[in-house]
C-alpha cells in the first residue's frame, strides 16, 4: 500500500472524495490518470472542432443551396457560385462543371464550336460520374478527418483505467501482507484508490464513444446528400441540353 495512505490511515483520516483518493494514490496511479486526462482533453477539442465544422458546414450548404436557386440556369450557378465560400457543396459542383468545360470547350458560355456535337459520348458520361464519386469520397475523408481518433480514445481509456485498477489492487494487497491485517479498513481506502483510475478511464471514453457514433452518422448523411446532389446535377445538366 502506498506510503502517504499509510500515514493517512495512520492518523485516523479516512479519504471521503476521490480528491483525496487521487491526492493520495501511487505513482502508477497518477501516471495512469494523467494520461488518460490528456486523452480526455483530446477528445474534448476535436468534439468541439467538429462540432463547429459540422455547423459550418451546414451554414455554407444553405447559402450555396439558396444561390442555386436563385440562378436559372447552371451556366448562371458556374459564374454566381465561384463568390461563395469554398465547401463541399461548392468543390463537388465546380469540379463537376469544370470537368465538363473541359470536355466540350465553350459549351457553358454558349460559344460551342460550330457542327460541334450536342451533349457528351457515353464515356464521357461515364467519367463525369467518376470524377463527381472521387470528389464525394475526398469530402467524406475531410469530414472524417480527426474522428477515427475518438474510436481510439474510446477503446483505450477504458483499458488505461483497468490498468490502473489492477496496479492499484496490487499495491494494495503487498501494503496488506506487510502491515498483516486483512480487515475491511486495511483493504477498502487501496480498493477505492485503484478504483478511480477506472472512473477516469470511464469518463474519458463514454463523451468520445458518443461522439464517435453521432460524427460517423452525421457524415454518412451528408456523405449521401452529396451523392444525391451529384445525381441531381447530372439531371439538370440533361433537362438543359447539357448531356
Amino acid at each position: 500500500m502506498h506510503a502517504s495512505l499509510l500515514l493517512l490511515l495512520q492518523g485516523g483520516a479516512v479519504p471521503t472524495s476521490p480528491l483525496d483518493l487521487i491526492r493520495i494514490a501511487g505513482p502508477e496511479t497518477k501516471a495512469v490518470l494523467v494520461v488518460t486526462a490528456v486523452f480526455s482533453l483530446i477528445s474534448w477539442f476535436i468534439i468541439v472542432y467538429k462540432w463547429w465544422h459540422f455547423r459550418s458546414l451546414n451554414r455554407q450548404a444553405r447559402r450555396f443551396f439558396d444561390q442555386m436557386e436563385r440562378s436559372g440556369t447552371l451556366r448562371e450557378a458556374f459564374r454566381n457560385v465561384g463568390r461563395l465560400p469554398a465547401s463541399a457543396y461548392t468543390r463537388l459542383f465546380n469540379e463537376g462543371m469544370t470537368f465538363y468545360s473541359e470536355l466540350k470547350p465553350g459549351a457553358l458560355q454558349g460559344e460551342a464550336a460550330p457542327g460541334t456535337r450536342q451533349g457528351l459520348l457515353p464515356t464521357h458520361l461515364e467519367a463525369l460520374k467518376m470524377v463527381l464519386g472521387k470528389e464525394i469520397a475526398e469530402e467524406r475523408d475531410a469530414l472524417l478527418h480527426y474522428v477515427p481518433w475518438l474510436a481510439t480514445i474510446g477503446s483505450v481509456s477504458p483499458l488505461l483505467g483497468l490498468l490502473g485498477t489492477v496496479l492499484g489492487i496490487m499495491n494494495a494487497f503487498v501494503g496488506i501482507a506487510s502491515r498483516g491485517s486483512g480487515n475491511l479498513s486495511a483493504v477498502a481506502p487501496g480498493v477505492a484508490e485503484a478504483l478511480v483510475a477506472t472512473a477516469a478511464g470511464l469518463a474519458a471514453a463514454i463523451p468520445a464513444v458518443i461522439a464517435y457514433n453521432l460524427f460517423v452518422n452525421r457524415v454518412r448523411l451528408l456523405t449521401g446528400e452529396l451523392e444525391g446532389f451529384a445525381n441531381e446535377l447530372i439531371g439538370s445538366m440533361a433537362r438543359e441540353g447539357l448531356i
